[in-house]
């Protein structure tokens, strides 16, 4: 209960620009993960294209939103995408991960 809570009022505090930005990082990150891996079928060099994506995606958006008039490129929005990207590619090799185990267990 008190997890909760403590959720609660968490989420009540982030932005909701920046719950966008980690969306948005989320969504990169997956497509550069699934991509390179469905190349490459290397679970590092999809880590890292997963991360990159999500990190090239914010500071492209960044980027054209300090050319708008009022507007400047914030690192904080940055870190947001960024971290979308890093808590999406780490959840995805956790499951890939598990999944080879279960899979050795069942061929034996």
């Amino acid at each position: 209960m008190v997890l909760f809570f403590t959720l609660s009022i968490t989420n009540a505090q982030i932005q909701e620009d920046k719950k966008l930005h980690f969306a948005a990082g989320t969504i990169a990150s997956t497509v550069g993960y699934e991509y390179v891996y469905s190349k490459t079928k290397d679970r590092k060099k999809a880590f890292a294209a997963g991360i990159l994506t999500s990190v090239l995606a914010g500071v492209a958006k960044e980027t054209y939103d300090s050319t708008q008039s009022g507007n400047k490129f914030d690192i904080k929005d940055l870190s947001a995408t960024a971290l979308g990207g890093i808590s999406v590619s780490v959840t995805i090799q956790l499951f890939k991960k598990k999944n080879k185990k279960k899979n050795k267990k069942n061929d034996k």
